[in-house]
């Protein structure tokens, strides 16, 4: 199913069946919020666009958590690169730290699957906010709905997250097979924490586009997928960027 064409039901047209007087067409009457001296909204039908924005702080707060989280593993890093002690017998400074051979093409091939699932991503947040816009047009009666089908942004989108985690694990085996194990070196164990807990969040990120392709399948879909995949959109963008300075770090910093 793509996300630029899903299906929509529009709830908050009413159509009123009878003529008015001179044999008038039928009258499409939306209602209203307020009015009437009740100041208050529809309770049958929630504010969307509010809920979007609180969905949306709720995604900022968390990912302030997650900023918070890689700038500590950065300042450990660091810290941790430095330690060593002055060896006075060879008049040196010794340190354990070994600069970590990185599988460079294969994590630039990563790099580029997740690029392009964001730039989908983005085409399927669009999508879902376009289908919205004319959704209450094409639910009026006499206008049909334009039943052909688009790219499906989503499904992709999920297709190229997996190639990028199946990427990573391909990218942890070929240093496995060099003898880059965790144990062996802090700074093989820094790569696999950085790019393991990366992943995981990644991987959160396409269980919710799961989530939205399996919400056009129920009731009032279009409300749904279009919250879930708006938020889930920004969170993968910054998912894209933390993966770009993750990279920077661990090839530029080692």
């Amino acid at each position: 199913m793509g996300s630029s064409s899903p299906t929509l039901k529009i709830r908050d047209t009413v159509a009123d069946p009878k003529l008015g007087g001179g044999g008038r067409p039928p009258v499409i009457r939306f209602p209203r919020t307020g009015g009437g001296g009740g100041g208050g909204r529809d309770e049958s039908y929630p504010d969307f666009g509010e809920r979007l924005r609180r969905y949306r702080l709720g995604m900022i707060v968390g990912l302030v958590a997650v900023v918070m989280l890689f700038v500590s593993f950065t300042s450990a890093y660091i810290v941790r690169q430095g330690l060593g002690n002055y060896d006075q017998a060879t008049q040196r400074f010794v340190t354990d730290w070994r600069p970590l051979r990185l599988p460079t093409a294969l994590l630039i091939l990563n790099t580029c699957l997740l690029l392009a699932s964001s730039f989908t991503i983005e085409k399927a947040r669009r999508a879902a906010f376009a289908a919205a816009a004319v959704g209450p047009v094409t639910e009026m009666p006499g206008i049909a709905k334009d039943e052909g089908r688009g790219v499906p942004w989503l499904p992709v989108t999920v297709l190229l997250g997996f190639g990028f985690l199946a990427g990573q694990l391909l990218a942890w085996h070929a240093l496995g097979r060099r003898g880059f194990l965790v144990a062996n070196n802090p700074s093989n164990s820094f790569f696999y924490v950085l790019t393991g807990v990366h992943a995981v969040h990644l991987f959160g990120g396409i269980v919710a586009l799961l989530y939205a392709l399996a919400a056009g399948l129920g009731p009032r879909p279009l409300e749904r997928r279009r919250i879930v995949v708006d938020v889930t959109a920004w969170y993968w963008h910054f998912m894209a960027i933390l993966w770009l300075y993750i990279f920077a770090l661990l090839k530029f910093a080692a």
